[in-house]
């Protein structure tokens, strides 16, 4: 420690700060360094005390290793180190894909630029898989931990369908059926253990204890009791923003990313695509491929991808606002949330709502790799996918590695002549 037991700011964020340069490799990579540097070498967390974090964080909506980094910058300076380590760890990165974005979405891009993008971008729906198949061993190993006599495993099997289903049908509702089966896993599971009706003798003696359920703690988490009926207004009003067009649209969409994604960091593949594709025609299918290799190949949070978007709605100023709005509730959940951290650990109705999304969010990323695939306009790049699945799933490469290697296949077209626009 320094500085009278505190840790500067300056030295956090010059730390931070170089995380957020060389952290390729999305949240594996993130929270490696980040355990090295608060736990291995400074000493600031123990090795508890960091595990602790990064499991509370898995617990939260949106990108969880940007909130591990707020969150250990939260502990040793409180508010002000959680500002400036979280500041400090997005911002390398984003001014990154900002750049690229304007490289890559430029009117008339130099051909060696269109086919990195061409090439990066026919990778995509392979990470998009791997991805989803990464996420799988941990959903159903929760989702059986109920036991089989309670249906959690064929649950498990609808939510993944539902969410699917989701990513290919419903475009920008996908997050209210992701949210729709976190509910639902809440009301079976809190049925399932609510105790059995209290005889009168024994009624008058729970009268003042509870009924030790929690389902009705007015300062309970916001996944169950009041917290769900608080909820429920704003996911239904949120999306008249996206009604206002113009920057209204492009800041729910980010909000969408940030404060109401569940699972991994390419959950906002499908959460983003409609809108931005379809819905408001900010880009083009093939460049939201590009904007989601982006994404992938930048130092910094996957997150950053909805900056791209940003970008192409809006400019930089839109991606400045994109990534505002994408990583505001992040810094919210910490500074506001993380003495209760504790709590939110300990809540069944937490964990069960988890149970239920995360195997949509499973289906949502599964299922947006069809349509990402069917966006391909090349032969040629059926072949780059076909070689980016082959290096993810046999020769168990890194998704930064197979999207750069597609990115050079690309140029490799682009030069000898094949068609890349």
């Amino acid at each position: 420690m320094e500085h009278g037991g505190q840790v500067r700011l300056r030295t956090i964020a010059r730390e931070w700060g170089r995380i957020g340069l060389v952290g390729f490799g999305g949240p594996p990579a993130h929270i490696l360094l980040l355990r090295r540097l608060c736990v291995e070498r400074r000493g600031w967390l123990s090795p508890a005390e960091f595990e602790d974090g990064v499991a509370t964080t898995n617990l939260l909506p949106g990108p969880a290793s940007t909130q591990l980094a707020i969150f250990t910058a939260w502990r040793l300076r409180g508010a002000a180190g959680a500002l400036v380590g979280g500041i400090c760890f997005i911002a390398p990165g984003l001014v990154l894909i900002l750049a690229l974005s304007a490289l890559f979405l430029a009117g008339r891009p130099p051909l060696w630029v269109l086919g990195a993008a061409a090439g990066a971008g026919a990778a995509v729906p392979a990470v998009a898989v791997q991805a989803a198949a990464a996420l799988v061993p941990g959903s159903l190993a929760r989702a059986g931990a109920a036991g089989p006599e309670r249906g959690g495993l064929a649950r498990w099997y609808g939510y993944a369908l539902a969410g699917a289903g989701a990513a290919l049908l419903t475009g920008p509702w996908l997050v209210l059926v992701l949210v729709a089966a976190g509910l639902a896993e809440v009301g079976i599971r809190s049925g399932g253990r609510r105790a059995p009706r209290p005889g009168p003798s024994e009624g008058a003696a729970r009268q003042d204890a509870g009924d030790g359920d929690g389902v009705d703690d007015a300062d309970g988490p916001a996944f169950g009791g009041g917290g769900r009926r608080g909820a429920l207004p704003l996911l239904a009003a949120a999306p008249a923003l996206g009604g206002l067009g113009g920057l209204g649209a492009l800041a729910w969409v980010a909000f969408k990313v940030g404060a109401l994604s569940y699972g991994g960091g390419f959950v906002i593949i499908p959460l983003m695509r409609d809108d931005a594709v379809h819905r408001y025609h900010w880009m083009t299918d093939g460049q939201f491929l590009n904007a989601v290799a982006l994404g992938q190949v930048t130092p910094g949070p996957v997150v950053h991808t909805v900056s791209a978007v940003g970008y192409a709605a809006a400019g930089t100023i839109g991606g400045l606002l994109a990534a505002a709005v994408a990583f505001g509730p992040s810094f919210l959940f910490v500074i506001l949330g993380a003495r209760h951290f504790g709590r939110l650990r300990a809540d069944p109705r937490v964990q069960d709502f988890l149970t239920g999304a995360g195997p949509a969010v499973v289906g949502a990323i599964a299922g947006s790799a069809l349509p990402l695939a069917a966006s391909l306009a090349h032969g040629w790049q059926w072949g780059v996918l076909a070689a980016a699945l082959l290096g993810l799933t046999v020769a168990r490469r890194g998704a930064v590695g197979v999207l750069l290697a597609a990115g050079g296949l690309g140029v490799v077209a682009a030069l000898a002549g094949l068609p890349v626009g």
